[in-house]
């Protein structure tokens, strides 16, 4: 039985390789080189699918849309499109992204806490996409651009949630939203704009959550607000959006909920409240984003050197790290691994697994169960790097982005290409007066 941190189509093969999407990894170094970002279509799909039928089943009235920010490419977007998702875009390459393969504007909704005035009317200029108001800096220069458009007002509902502190967006002291006292005076300043038509309202709790309690209270919350409107302005809105944050499993000790159960006791919840409060029942939205892709992704690298510290840690360095997956440095996220090449053994013992790069907190894995004899050239596979960590990637150390391929039933397609160290110098500007290097140095 593969561990629930594989991707759905991985398997040791006979050589004991890691294969996905029926490929050997070893030849996939072999054919693209490492660093390499591996991502399993049939994840992306069967993720996808869980969340269709069981909002089928349990809320017909719906629309789940994928929080690009995870990873964002035409790619993805496209799967995604094809599983009938809409997108969360948060900015203007986003929307350019989705613009470029003609995804639907009806389905997309702009997000963000300091959105530009270029990236509110390029959402005013793409028929059909919503904007969810954020502040009323939002509201200012929609009323400026003067563009009619559908819009959602994103409140902070209060609602505290077991995650990292830098993921938590939906308590009270949080950048983003209005707080539950701004509401009124947001809807007064919005209903003196004819150009905005407001539909619904929007909260979003935080990430990598693995409680079902936190989307219901913020469920509850917002509905008590349509209410409160309801009564005060007359307003019947037609969407509530529940926002994303469903957590995965990154290690074997994670433990999230199936997506089963959190769409069939949120659809419950906010069923009940509808009845309860006597509304409209509005169209459910929700914005799974890393549990889309974050299990569909393996990167794979090459071990070069390796070092013990004497009554420490035996340290193996692989050609990757914080630049390619920033999340173990920014939010002490944790993984799994395995050597690609070499993936069962009986002999094992613990190691640092060490990234590239000129900063001592870039360590991917600490305490990493691994063969006894592993050595330069060995392959390693790091599970649930689908999310956040190309999104998130950078050149740091002038090092280029790598591949990324998309694996289907034997087949690999690459969907983001290697760059190149021209790529890296593309923005560099020379003034002439320093190209001479003949000049003399003071």
């Amino acid at each position: 039985m593969n561990p629930s941190y594989f991707p759905n189509s991985a398997k040791i093969n006979s050589s004991n390789h890691l294969e996905v999407g029926g490929y050997d990894l070893t030849e996939l170094a072999e054919r693209f080189g490492t660093p390499l970002y591996v991502i399993d279509e049939r994840t992306v799909r069967d993720t996808a699918k869980e969340y269709k039928e069981a909002l089928n089943e349990f809320y017909p009235n719906s629309l789940p849309i994928f929080a690009s920010k995870a990873l964002s490419l035409q790619a993805i977007f496209s799967i995604l499109y094809q599983e009938g998702f809409g997108l969360d875009v948060v900015s203007a390459g986003e929307l350019f992204t989705a613009q470029s393969i003609k995804f639907p504007g009806e389905k997309i909704y702009l997000h963000g806490n300091n959105k530009s005035m270029e990236e509110l009317e390029m959402a005013s200029d793409y028929e059909g996409t919503k904007v969810i108001i954020d502040n009323f800096n939002d509201i200012e220069i929609l009323r400026k651009l003067g563009k009619p458009i559908d819009a959602l007002l994103r409140l902070t509902p209060g609602v505290e949630c077991h995650t990292h502190e830098y993921i938590k967006t939906g308590h009270l002291d949080s950048k983003f939203g209005f707080d539950l006292d701004q509401l009124e005076d947001a809807i007064e300043k919005i209903k003196s704009i004819s150009n905005i038509n407001l539909i619904g309202l929007h909260a979003h709790i935080g990430s990598q959550i693995f409680e079902i309690a936190p989307y219901q209270d913020a469920a509850k919350i917002l509905l008590g607000s349509f209410v409160k409107l309801k009564e005060k302005y007359g307003l019947e809105f037609s969407e509530l959006n529940v926002g994303g944050g469903f957590g995965i499993h990154y290690t074997e000790q994670d433990d999230p909920p199936s997506i089963n159960d959190v769409i069939k006791k949120l659809s419950e919840t906010v069923k009940s409240l509808v009845s309860e409060f006597k509304l409209k029942e509005p169209k459910l939205i929700i914005e799974p984003g890393r549990s889309i892709v974050g299990r569909a992704g393996v990167t794979v690298y090459t071990v070069g050197a390796s070092k013990e510290v004497p009554e420490g840690s035996y340290y193996i360095s692989v050609d990757g790290g914080m630049a390619d997956n920033p999340r173990s440095i920014t939010y002490q996220a944790e993984y799994e691994a395995c050597l690609a090449n070499r993936v069962q053994s009986d002999n094992l013992k613990k190691y640092t697994l060490a990234g590239r790069y000129c900063e001592s907190g870039d360590i991917l894995i600490k305490d990493l169960e691994l063969p006894v004899d592993v050595q330069s050239g060995d392959l390693i596979a790091v599970f649930g790097t689908g999310a956040y960590n190309y999104s998130m990637s950078s050149n740091y150390n002038r090092v280029p982005k790598p591949t990324m391929v998309l694996l289907n039933n034997g087949e690999a397609e690459v969907i983001l290409r290697k760059e190149t160290l021209e790529d890296i110098l593309r923005n560099d500007i020379l003034p002439t007066r320093l190209a001479n290097l003949k000049e003399k140095v003071h």
